[in-house]
């Protein structure tokens, strides 16, 4: 399976990775965040807020079913 990926430029101050996932999917992507950080090798490093101008390499096509098909865990019977 081939990945498209899209180049996402950072343009307002405070924007978190998962935020900018947010806005760009508009839903929860579960382990979006950790795919992205695993194809931007140097994302980490400058913090919890994006700075202005980043360049963020973002994969588009769904993570595996194995992510997305985890048992439901319930706490109180």
């Amino acid at each position: 399976m081939t990945t498209t990926v899209e180049t996402y430029t950072v343009a307002t101050e405070g924007l978190t990775l998962s935020g900018m996932v947010w806005r760009r999917f508009k839903k929860p992507m579960f382990g979006m965040v950790e795919r992205i950080l695993a194809m931007n090798q140097n994302l980490a490093s400058v913090g919890p807020y994006l700075p202005v101008g980043t360049k963020v390499s973002i994969p588009i096509d769904p993570p595996s079913t194995d992510v997305l098909s985890r048992p439901v865990v319930q706490l109180w019977d």
